[in-house]
């Protein structure tokens, strides 16, 4: 290698170092930010954060009442970043998603001509409210902008300004009238997310903020330019060819079709296991959840911290499993327990991540 190029790369390392820390210390502020507003959920932030700077999107199961739109419309605000609520509805059409085209008249010619109005889409944190209320036609017009970040209207292409991040929320309880997400759909979800219930302390917290004539006022922490950034840098992190495969070995261990890596316990529990995307976003979540933390390279224990939020909505229990009260999460745990981690897995492996120094 020549001598100019090794010096542009020890740059540029130190360059990228440089930015997983400052990573970190912009976590801990917007940990900070939305403490203001929001009590506790330090998990659910914690999956949140790493969603938004792996490029991933969100499925968020809780009861109403838990502040999810104040907890993303702060952290959209934290982020500098545009934010759009939609409420959907069994009446929701995708136009009222996406926009619609209408005819006006130019007013210099006097000619008529067909103009694109955006929707509510064109924004860079949606809040996609009880999802499953809404129509597979619907569903399927926020599913194609969330994986090929466009709109297709009247024969055009509009582009959706990066960064771009859904979060659809479910209310588990009730589920009469709803259209759930097909299987295939909701693997294009990184993470589904369970929002619970606060602790006894949490809610007299809550209670006490709520009930009183304060406001905060939300400090931004970093801009859109800057998150893009950080994007790629997570894109970056080097992984160990140990870590990667302990990734895809938790992964098998769901497929009980076809493959002989499943258990005996899984094949009598699942009826359906994870798809290849699983073991990519286990690798991903791996590498943000690291660079949020101030770390430069993502471990095995990285790759088990968000083992539940990208299983749980991948596996389908079987009729016996649901008899027996075994839940997804169950299932997770159990791989868990039989597939340890273990030591010195924690340098990275050229030939699994490139360099450092590399987009």
């Amino acid at each position: 290698m020549a001598e100019g190029e090794s010096k542009g790369s020890d740059a540029s390392k130190g360059s990228d170092k440089e930015a997983v820390a400052k990573l970190g210390e912009a976590t801990t502020k917007l940990r900070a930010e939305l403490a203001k507003v929001i009590v506790g959920q330090e998990a659910v932030i914690e999956e949140l954060l790493i969603a938004v700077f792996a490029r991933g999107h969100c499925i968020l199961e809780g009861v109403p009442g838990l502040a999810k739109t104040l907890l993303i419309s702060t952290l959209a605000k934290a982020l500098s970043l545009s934010f759009s609520r939609i409420q959907f509805t069994p009446d929701l059409m995708p136009s009222d998603i996406t926009g619609t085209e209408v005819i006006q008249e130019n007013k210099s010619t006097g000619a008529r001509e067909m103009r694109f109005l955006p929707g509510p889409i064109f924004a860079n944190f949606i809040l996609a409210d009880e999802i499953n209320r809404t129509p597979p036609k619907t569903q399927a017009a926020l599913l194609e902008a969330m994986q090929e970040k466009q709109v297709t209207a009247g024969g055009e292409r509009h582009k959706l300004e990066p960064p771009f991040f859904v979060l659809a929320t479910q209310n588990p309880i009730e589920q009469e009238g709803t259209y759930p997400l097909p299987e295939a759909q909701q693997d294009r979800f990184m993470f589904k997310i369970l929002v619970g219930y606060p602790t006894r302390e949490e809610e007299r917290a809550i209670v006490a903020a709520t009930t009183a004539d304060v406001q905060h006022e939300i400090e931004p922490v970093l801009d859109r330019e800057q998150i893009l950034e950080l994007q790629q840098v997570v894109r970056r992190i080097p992984i160990a060819q140990a870590v990667v495969d302990h990734a895809v070995d938790l992964v098998r261990k769901t497929r009980v079709k076809d493959t002989a890596d499943a258990p005996d316990y899984a094949k009598k529990w699942l009826s359906w296991g994870a798809g290849p995307r699983a073991s990519q976003y286990l690798v991903l979540g791996a590498k943000a959840r690291a660079a949020l933390q101030g770390r430069t390279f993502a471990s095995m224990d990285d790759v088990r911290a968000v083992a539940h939020p990208v299983l749980r909505h991948r596996i389908l229990t079987t009729y016996t499993a649901e008899a027996d009260g075994i839940t997804s999460d169950r299932v997770v745990d159990r791989i868990l327990e039989d597939t340890p981690a273990t030591e010195g897995a924690l340098d990275s492996d050229p030939a699994v991540s490139p360099a450092f120094s590399k987009s």
